[in-house]
């Protein structure tokens, strides 16, 4: 059987950490803003069309 004592992304050479919080980050900007957006759409669209 193989030696599985050791995570493979943790000793990887290369790993960003930055980056990958930076991505995580615009991530949740995301769709916070984007639940934002469709939520006055469906206001709007409850004033106007009813």
């Amino acid at each position: 059987m193989a030696d599985h004592s050791e995570v493979a992304y943790t000793t990887a050479d290369g790993n960003d950490y930055i980056e990958h919080e930076r991505t995580y980050e615009g991530f949740i900007a995301l769709v916070k803003y984007g639940t934002a957006a469709v939520a006055l759409i469906l206001i709007l669209m409850a004033f106007f069309l009813l």
